[in-house]
């Protein structure tokens, strides 16, 4: 459980730089395009002794690996773009939600042994979607919800469905990973530098092209962005691989307990520091989310007690 705890204080360290980026005009498509290479730094800092990062083309994971840090930039996009054009609350729906994709194939089709489901651990499944929405819910002011309501026509009502698909498919594709090609923790490092490299391609290449376009200019400032967004970013991805492999690599366990955990910390750290107000919804899905948690851990937390 861990690395699980460590996983959801660094993702919730991501959300606080997003937050902050806009008071301090730190760009933030550049700030993440960025923080990449400051990923892999502290990837090749955290590499065991006597050991090096190579690319071997020959492996099916290095391809898989690299594909998937493509998919980590474009689902960024796709969001950007469905948050935009469908709005925010349809987005971090999709988004969320999405954990109903790796969770099916752990259970159904990896058929992962690292834990045997029974009809309680089901039951705190369920809670933990409906708790998801019910947390993410937000209501959009009147002037957003008129201008997003302009916009929802034609194909951008796929954004949000592209959204849930693209998230759902690149955790579905680490667990695959974890479960196949990652078999000790030595290995761990090398397979998530491959992911960040794939990652670093792709968000220059897009920085340039729209550089040329004129559609961006440089700002320094991003840079800085790039470094304290970087480090827990891959911090946070790190640890959550382990967190797979210390549970057999079962992502129906491991990422509803993430994505409510992030829910979580981050809506008590919304209102401690920024005094983000919770609705009846809300409060109601964070209820839903401690008790979605006691159900799917229950064997865990008897045995610890």
């Amino acid at each position: 459980m861990l690395f699980l705890g460590l996983s959801i204080v660094l993702s919730v360290l991501l959300l606080l730089n997003f937050r902050v980026f806009p008071r301090y005009d730190v760009n933030t498509f550049q700030a993440i395009v960025f923080n990449y290479p400051v990923c892999f730094l502290t990837g090749l800092l955290l590499m065991p002794a006597g050991q090096s990062f190579t690319i071997d083309l020959t492996q099916t994971w290095t391809w898989l690996a690299l594909g998937l840090g493509v998919g980590f930039i474009l689902t960024f996009l796709l969001s950007g773009a469905s948050t935009q054009r469908m709005g925010i609350t349809a987005t971090s729906l999709a988004n969320n939600l999405s954990l109903v994709i790796p969770v099916c194939f752990s259970l159904f089709v990896f058929r992962t042994g690292g834990k045997t489901f029974d009809w309680l651990n089901y039951t705190g499944l369920g809670l933990a979607l409906v708790a998801v929405g019910l947390t993410t819910y937000k209501k959009e002011s009147s002037v957003d919800s008129s201008a997003v309501r302009a916009s929802r026509s034609g194909v951008n009502v796929l954004l949000p469905v592209g959204v849930f698909l693209f998230y759902g498919a690149t955790n579905t594709m680490i667990n695959y990973m974890n479960l196949n090609y990652i078999p000790s923790a030595d290995k761990t490092i090398q397979v998530t530098l491959t992911m960040v490299l794939g990652a670093i391609i792709a968000g220059l290449l897009m920085l340039g092209l729209r550089l040329i376009q004129g559609k961006e200019t440089f700002q320094p400032g991003s840079l800085i962005g790039a470094i304290t967004l970087g480090v827990p970013n891959f911090l946070s991805f790190y640890t959550l691989l382990l967190a797979l492999s210390a549970f057999g690599s079962n992502g129906a366990f491991v990422y509803p307990l993430y994505n409510i955990g992030v829910i979580l910390v981050a809506a008590l750290l919304a209102a401690l520091f920024f005094r983000e107000k919770l609705s009846t919804a809300n409060k109601i899905g964070l209820g839903l989310a401690i008790l979605a948690i006691g159900l799917i851990s229950w064997q865990e937390l008897s045995n610890v007690a």
